[in-house]
């Protein structure tokens, strides 16, 4: 075949193999940025490496998470803000392994367009860096795959997996009683779960992204809905060191009512007092553009508490104190009883 002239190529088929190594070159030092203990090679091979004894593991336990970010990209890219959807992706994947009590250790990403747009893509996989640098795991390798025909215009999704570990013998949740307390950290707005709704109570309103928030924040109401996912790796990990945490649920789709309820063992549930903390103004708005009852919004929303900790009783107290000199806002919620599931008291406001 050696003496064909130069036919139909690849980029004619709509991918750019040039383009996807010009991105890996950008994307490098973003990556470099996140190297921690452990990480045995850069960008580039068949495959990542990484070494658990080096990262401090003597008898260690592996914990996987994988997750996207919805159609909160579906705003991202109708606004041209993708910057923040990158700290997303991370955030909802080392947010899980943190529920079970390990450290998260490095990431890999996936992401796929139609056309690959370098500075889409590059501005997706720094802050995709950055939600790693955050939480202290390493980017070690990830996938960018330009598939026309798939994807319209310049739309693409994302796909992130995370590994962490423990030691053997340290997984979460364990020990959880009747009596222990619910402490509640306060999210950063919707994170990143219930956007097929956001999207449909944005339509209801009439308005536009570029529309003045109507909740009272300064920003627009696209911008204010691309705010990233909290991301409570560095907190949660303290807590967990520190002792007396017994259980973590990171609140994602389901809500306070769905989500608390799988770190709880059977036989028990838990009592929250709604009038203990204030729901934010961004889901005051949500439910009244809706006319949302407490109940939806509830199993919905994360409704101002991005992450649970459940804590033996004594320990509460200092637990509070500690996450609070993180950076935390902490709502004692209520606690652990017999029976299950949840049981609220008082009104959301």
């Amino acid at each position: 075949m050696t003496d064909k002239k130069n036919g139909i190529t690849y980029a004619d088929a709509g991918v750019d193999i040039d383009a996807g190594n010009a991105l890996v070159d950008r994307i490098k030092p973003a990556a470099k940025r996140t190297n921690r203990s452990g990480v045995m090679s850069g960008l580039g091979g068949f495959g990542a490496l990484f070494d658990l004894k080096a990262a401090g593991y003597d008898d260690p336990v592996l914990v996987a998470a994988t997750d996207g970010v919805g159609t909160k990209l579906r705003i991202a890219i109708d606004t041209d803000h993708v910057e923040g959807v990158g700290i997303d992706l991370v955030a909802m994947c080392v947010n899980d392994l943190v529920c079970q009590g390990a450290e998260p250790l490095f990431f890999l990403d996936y992401f796929a367009t139609g056309k690959l747009e370098m500075e889409q893509a590059a501005q997706v996989i720094e802050g995709i860096a950055e939600g790693c640098v955050r939480s202290g795991a390493a980017l070690i390798g990830g996938e960018t795959a330009e598939m026309p025909g798939m994807y319209d215009g310049g739309d693409f999704d994302l796909a992130g997996f995370a590994v962490g570990a423990m030691e053997r013998g340290a997984s979460l949740p364990d020990g959880v009683v009747a009596g222990d307390i619910l402490l509640g950290l306060a999210s950063d707005g919707v994170h990143s779960n219930g956007y097929s709704l956001v999207r449909k109570l944005v339509a209801v309103s009439g308005l536009g992204w570029d529309a003045d928030c109507p909740w009272g924040a300064a920003g627009t109401l696209g911008a204010e809905l691309l705010t990233p996912t909290r991301l409570y790796v560095r907190a949660a990990l303290a807590a967990i060191r520190a002792g007396g945490v017994h259980g973590l649920a990171h609140i994602t789709g389901g809500g306070l009512t769905e989500n608390l309820p799988r770190v709880l063992p059977e036989g028990l549930g838990a009592q929250i007092d709604l009038g203990s903390w204030t729901l934010p103004g961004v889901f005051q708005w949500l439910g009244e553009t809706g006319g949302m009852a407490e109940a939806e919004m509830l199993k919905t929303f994360n409704c101002g508490i991005g992450m649970i900790l459940v804590v033996d009783a004594g320990a509460a107290e200092g637990l509070i104190t500690l996450l609070e000199a993180g950076g935390e806002s902490v709502t004692r919620l209520g606690e652990v009883v017999e029976g299950a599931g949840v049981d609220y008291s008082g009104a959301l406001a």
